[in-house]
């Protein structure tokens, strides 16, 4: 990944997404060649000179204290995910060098197995998933809630490449778009944290010549944070079911356990409570383990 542009290509689409009204400045109803901010603006309300601005955003953040860091996510309007992504881009360009990006070594994920007892252990579905999106094992009753793309053989299965790359992605999820947003955005928050990564690399390259969507997202430069977040799938057996996705992460692994959990009395707990009792009289699978190799390709269809 090359850090310079990352760096510039973010403050460049924050800084155009504020207008000077919501910045409480003055517009002077003057007719302004860029959108949003101009790097003056963005100095001014920082407390910097518009020339180290400009080196800021020209992707130089080697360097750059704490503070300044802080007055720039002020001044940008960042919201806390974003915030940390400019912190985590602020390290990777004081950090990160040639010789580092070519010596990326892929790693590949181990599964304790007391983390592999608790997933098959619950009675809700989820899944265990690392920061690149790849989903390592799956419990039976989210295999039974994801039909086919969840089964042993198929993992570790990486969520981005699914979404955009598999026509089952837009029948599975019911607001597709809104499930794409969210891949990209938490895609982007991994690259600031991990630059040097060649499979991270190598998973945005393919993305973005193959998925027009993907490529279109990407350019936002948008980023995340999903702790929790609603989604609607459809499940041939229980048909559309509502459901709350939330993050459990492990910490010293770089993994989180997605758990989904339904109302109490809902109609989607009633859902689950049918799903879990098809999964249960299906062949007896050992659905809560799988390949522990992320690098393995899933069998999408592109």
């Amino acid at each position: 990944m090359d850090v310079r542009s990352d760096i510039h290509d973010f403050l460049v689409s924050r800084r155009a997404r504020i207008s000077p009204a919501q910045a409480g400045l003055p517009a002077h109803g003057e007719r302004r060649r860029v959108p949003g901010l101009r790097r003056e603006e963005v100095a001014s309300l920082a407390g910097v000179s518009v020339d180290y601005y400009a080196r800021l955003e020209r992707g130089n953040l080697r360097g750059v204290s704490a503070s300044v860091l802080d007055a720039l996510s002020r001044a940008l309007q960042l919201d806390d995910a974003e915030r940390d992504h400019l912190f985590d881009l602020a390290h990777a360009a004081g950090n990160s060098t040639d010789a580092q990006t070519a010596s990326a070594p892929r790693t590949t994920r181990h599964i304790r197995p007391s983390v592999q007892g608790i997933l098959a252990g619950m009675t809700i579905p989820a899944y265990l998933i690392d920061g690149e999106l790849n989903i390592l094992a799956a419990n039976d009753i989210c295999v039974a809630l994801y039909g086919d793309v969840l089964t042993p053989d198929r993992l570790p299965l990486n969520l981005a490449r699914f979404v955009f790359l598999d026509q089952r992605a837009t029948e599975l999820f019911v607001d597709w778009p809104t499930i794409a947003e969210n891949t990209v955005a938490s895609l982007r928050g991994e690259v600031g944290r991990n630059p040097v990564s060649r499979s991270l690399s190598d998973l945005v390259g393919e993305l973005s010549t193959h998925s027009i969507e993907f490529s279109t997202l990407w350019a936002r430069h948008d980023v995340r944070a999903h702790h929790s977040a609603h989604k609607t799938l459809h499940n041939a057996v229980i048909g559309d079911i509502d459901l709350t996705g939330v993050a459990l992460e492990l910490g010293g692994d770089g993994l989180a356990i997605i758990a989904y959990t339904a109302q109490p009395d809902s109609a989607a707990a009633e859902q689950l409570a049918i799903l879990a009792s098809w999964a249960t009289a299906q062949e007896p699978g050992d659905h809560a383990t799988g390949s522990t190799d992320p690098d393995r390709r899933d069998g999408s269809t592109v």
